[in-house]
């Protein structure tokens, strides 16, 4: 037998300085495998529930967007449906989410928070801001586990060039607020942080 090939056979391998003979390695390789089966990566506390019914949440804001309510309602059933494995339903649902949308603003923010330089004069031009606030008043009710069940107000913001139009707004600033309130509210119900 050839000498490469007694030594493979001692399995004498070596990765980057880790000597799979040294008690070190398999004291890593002990602790690896105890933290893996100590944490789920699941990240979720429903797990005798089933069903959902995610109600329409309406636009009861003193400065009404047309299109929030319906598109609000529609992402938030969304991301129930794609991400857990409750099944949606009409009737009797083992987790009830309504709501409404109480707030929904537009404010000027402080003058000159972000400054650019105008090209055609060499001076500097402040650049107003405005602040899109939107606030979601949430029922959850879990009958499974009733005492996780809550009553709460999400708010974010969004802040932007007050340049933009109502349109542009509308298809953009107010999707980023809305994404991170429903963030909240699912993180609320599903992780349970």
């Amino acid at each position: 037998m050839t000498k490469y090939k007694k030594s493979a056979l001692k399995m004498n391998f070596k990765f980057r300085n880790i000597n799979i003979k040294q008690p070190k390695f398999w004291l890593l390789l002990l602790c690896l495998g105890v933290l893996n089966s100590c944490y789920s990566f699941t990240g979720s506390s429903l797990t005798d529930e089933k069903t959902i019914q995610i109600n329409e949440f309406p636009n009861n804001a003193a400065l009404v967007n047309p299109t929030l309510s319906q598109q609000f309602s529609t992402d938030i059933q969304n991301r129930f449906l794609q991400r857990t494995t409750l099944k949606g339903t009409k009737e009797n649902p083992d987790i009830l989410v309504e709501g409404e949308i109480t707030d929904y603003s537009i404010t000027p923010t402080t003058i000159g928070s972000n400054t650019v330089t105008n090209q055609n004069t060499g001076g500097i031009v402040n650049e107003s801001q405005n602040k899109l606030t939107i606030t979601v008043k949430v029922h959850y009710e879990n009958k499974i586990h009733p005492d996780s069940s809550f009553d709460r107000s999400y708010s974010d913001e969004a802040v932007f060039n007050s340049n933009l139009s109502q349109s542009e707004i509308e298809s953009s600033q107010v999707k980023i607020a809305t994404d991170r309130i429903i963030n909240k509210i699912f993180n609320d119900i599903v992780a349970n942080w």
